[in-house]
């Protein structure tokens, strides 16, 4: 159980379908007005173009987020959790609803007060829909309890915030582990990332620091500091060279050491790339802003020097291989920009205007949403990790 766990749960991250196909169906994909266009000229009470093709191409009419790239025809807990978001971003209440009723309902068995979502969804070998794999994925918990948090600042909705804190709490309980050298840190899932007394396997991407500042801001328990500590730890100290891993090892007296056993064997790819993009929508005040902007420089470098982010790159050489999906570029953007990379990044605009994010891109959408969300000012992180979407104290 354990290895079919540990393989299972990297996989949903190895989405291979971020290129190619439905190249004619541009109008319901990542569009290319919203690639060049002026943040100044987009009014607050504007819809979301990129968020409605998202819609139209992906969720359901009862709010389940559909990947088409799975196997099972299904629906992952990140699916619902980044749709929350972006429904939030949006100023879209009426789907935040539906994506929150149809998690609470099928990922949760109605309750999400009781347990934290299941993090595969789907038809199984017997043609029967349901729950695949009832372990939970952390970072996914985090991106849902923040947007519940969040939405229910921003709408004044006190439900939202109790489930929340209740999701926060479970989080807590359930997904961290205190390792001998790094403190309480955030595992990826209950079940399947304590190797052995002495190892952990850990993932950077899972742990976006204004989430976890947000959680040390508004949270009560003292546990959060402890988390945001050990989080900067790991995303700053399993890069030694400048390129986030995927996944990396933490082994106690040792540190860190390559993941010789997982699919990446010691890349950075389709996890990593979200490493990037945390970090560049980092608030401009933000302590550890400049800290990770500095570290990743090689890979600000690289980016400069190919004209494109690489789909995968050894962390230890810095050695890549073919240029990365469109999606990519987009999730480049904001670290680029962050970094003082203008030329980098009117190289990456230029290139979603030639290679737009194809449609049926579930994974690509998303890091277009992301990146060109925040280009276009739809929505910022405060220092404390508050969200800012431009609607708020629209007129």
């Amino acid at each position: 159980m354990l290895r079919e766990l540990r393989m299972s749960m990297p996989r949903r991250r190895v989405l291979r379908q971020l290129g190619g196909g439905f190249g004619a169906l541009l109008t319901g994909a990542m569009l290319p007005s919203s690639v060049a266009m002026d943040a100044t000229a987009i009014s607050c009470k504007q819809k979301w173009p990129a968020w409605e093709a998202f819609k139209w191409n992906f969720i359901s009419r009862d709010g389940r987020v559909i990947d088409a790239s799975l196997e099972t025809e299904g629906t992952t807990s990140e699916g619902q959790s980044y749709a929350l978001f972006f429904a939030l971003v949006a100023n879209d209440q009426p789907m935040f609803e539906k994506v929150l009723n149809w998690t609470e309902n099928n990922l949760a068995d109605g309750d999400l007060t009781a347990r934290l979502p299941a993090w595969l969804w789907g038809k199984n070998k017997e043609g029967q829909w349901g729950v695949i794999d009832s372990n939970a994925a952390s970072d996914s918990d985090l991106w849902i309890a923040y947007a519940l948090g969040e939405a229910g600042r921003l709408w004044d909705n006190r439900r939202y915030i109790a489930l929340s804190s209740l999701m926060a709490s479970r989080i807590l309980r359930e997904e961290t582990a205190n390792i001998p050298g790094l403190g309480l840190t955030l595992l990826p899932g209950p079940i399947g990332f304590t190797l052995s007394p002495t190892s952990w396997r850990l993932n950077p991407s899972y742990m976006p620091l204004q989430l976890m500042q947000w959680f040390a801001e508004v949270g009560k328990d003292t546990r959060w500091a402890k988390l945001l500590q050990s989080s900067r730890r790991i995303i700053f100290e399993s890069a030694e060279q400048g390129y986030s891993p995927d996944w990396i090892i933490y082994e106690q007296d040792k540190g860190f050491r390559i993941d010789t056993e997982g699919d990446e064997k010691g890349e950075g790819a389709y996890n990593a790339i979200r490493v990037y993009l945390w970090a560049g929508m980092l608030a401009h005040e933000s302590e550890d802003r400049q800290r990770l902007l500095d570290r990743f420089a090689p890979m600000a470098n690289l980016v400069e020097q190919q004209g494109y982010p690489p789909e995968s790159v050894n962390i230890q050489t810095g050695r890549s291989n073919r240029a990365g999906p469109p999606g990519f570029s987009a999730a480049m953007l904001p670290f680029l920009a962050a970094s003082g990379r203008t030329e980098a990044v009117t190289q990456q605009l230029q290139r979603l205007q030639a290679s737009p994010i194809a449609a049926d891109s579930y994974y690509g959408q998303v890091l277009g949403l992301f990146g060109l969300g925040w280009r276009e000012q739809r929505y910022v992180f405060k220092r404390s990790g508050h969200l800012k979407p431009m609607w708020e104290g629209c007129r």
